[in-house]
């Protein structure tokens, strides 16, 4: 039934819990994972006098490839058939982007870690997990990590 499955990475400690989730799941249905991270746009600062602007986000670029190889390479390891892909927000909401995704590859499920935050902390903080509740057209399995790991 899920033969496809998008799984949003970012390196955090959620994440991984996710990726190790979507990990079992494929292997039990014999389905591929697709990984994806979304750069978000970077904020533009007056900081032209003291960092090399196009430097950072070449940076960050590299280090989120890094990040994407990483677990590309954990799951191939479980057996298990992925492809990732590096998107970038281009000032559209996150959750927006990876809703997107998942239409256009097409997956059958998102696999996706969230904090479970509630109350102020979840308004203050906002959730990707919950904004691709919202916008997503197909079913999606979100992995609790309260503490973190």
């Amino acid at each position: 039934m899920y033969q496809r499955i998008l799984v949003p990475v970012d390196g955090s400690a959620t994440s991984n819990h996710a990726l190790k989730e979507a990990i079992k799941f494929a292997r039990l249905h014999h389905a591929q994972l697709k990984l994806i991270h979304v750069l978000e746009d970077m904020g533009y600062f007056d900081i032209d006098n003291y960092i090399n602007y196009t430097e950072l986000v070449e940076s960050v670029r590299d280090s989120v490839k890094k990040m994407l190889e990483k677990a590309t390479e954990l799951v191939r390891q479980e057996g298990v058939v992925v492809a990732e892909k590096l998107l970038e927000a281009q000032g559209r909401r996150v959750a927006n982007v990876i809703a997107d995704e998942a239409i256009q590859w097409p997956a059958d499920l998102i696999i996706i870690g969230t904090h479970g935050r509630s109350g102020f902390n979840r308004l203050l903080l906002g959730s990707i997990a919950e904004g691709v509740l919202r916008t997503a057209k197909i079913p999606i399995l979100l992995i609790r990590c309260e503490d973190g790991g």
